[in-house]
């Protein structure tokens, strides 16, 4: 078999995992976001009877949709920028200073991610109530999404950190610059792609977290994982599903193309040089 044969049969094959994996669950949810409520879409039809947009008005009007939309996207950049800002000093230490078991510590960091979300929901949620500060649940979802998502702010950060070049950093001290500059003109070009992953990895993962925003927030604070959850739930209304899961997921597939782009675009041999 030739090589050109064997790279069809492997892009064929790689159309075909993308068409089943991709393409057929998003067009399955598109229509069923707009199947008309007068029409039913019944399993002897192979496609919707009448389309339209009646769903999406509906969970418009008729839902809690714009609390929704309001509370994930509020929390879940100010989760982002709080687990950036708590990640910073571990990998600062696990990427520029060298100690023994360093590499262990780097395996230990991520540790937190083998705890199942529900445990972690559970244990800030029992922090509140012994707390006494059950009417800062927002807060707390912000806070907890935060340590929940560090360990990967903090190995994205690992790596940036050691893409800085010490001679940069021995060059821009040799030219009298002061120590913020030096953050500047040394560390910030290696390390603003990691600090972009980063915040938008845990962006990410706070919108679509489901455990925390239940556990914490219910009854008063409502998020889009939520929403889509009580569609699944008793009453299983399949066109609203479709609804939320698109609003869920489609503004989250933007931004991994952008950040799949933005790492593309990184060149770490010009991160931090003058280039």
């Amino acid at each position: 078999m030739s090589q050109q044969r064997l790279n069809d049969i492997l892009l064929f094959a790689l159309l075909a995992v993308c068409v089943v994996w991709l393409v057929i669950p998003f067009g399955m949810a598109i229509l069923w976001s707009l199947v008309d409520p007068a029409a039913p879409w019944t399993a002897d039809r192979l496609l919707p009877p009448a389309l339209s947009f009646s769903r999406w008005i509906d969970m418009w009007q008729n839902s809690s949709l714009k609390a929704a939309l309001i509370n994930s996207y509020t929390q879940a950049p100010l989760a982002a920028a709080l687990s950036l800002s708590l990640a910073f000093p571990t990998a600062y230490a696990l990427g520029r200073i060298r100690f023994p078991g360093r590499e262990i510590a780097k395996l230990l960091v991520l540790l937190p991610l083998v705890v199942p979300s529900y445990v972690t929901a559970v244990f800030f949620s029992s922090l509140l109530f012994q707390l006494g500060l059950t009417g800062w649940k927002f807060g707390a979802i912000v806070f907890a999404h935060a340590v929940l998502f560090l360990p990967y702010s903090i190995r994205i950060l690992i790596v940036s950190f050691e893409q800085v070049r010490d001679d940069h950093i021995e060059a821009a001290r040799d030219l009298g610059a002061v120590f913020w500059r030096r953050w500047y003109v040394a560390y910030l070009p290696a390390l603003r792609p990691g600090i972009f992953a980063a915040t938008l990895i845990v962006f990410i993962k706070s919108i679509e977290m489901f455990a925390i925003a239940f556990i914490v927030g219910s009854p008063d604070i409502v998020m889009i994982p939520s929403l889509l959850f009580a569609s699944l739930g008793q009453d299983y209304v399949r066109p609203n599903a479709a609804v939320l899961s698109l609003i869920l997921v489609v503004p989250n597939i933007l931004l991994m193309l952008f950040l799949e782009r933005l790492l593309k675009s990184a060149n770490p041999s010009l991160s931090s040089g003058k280039g």
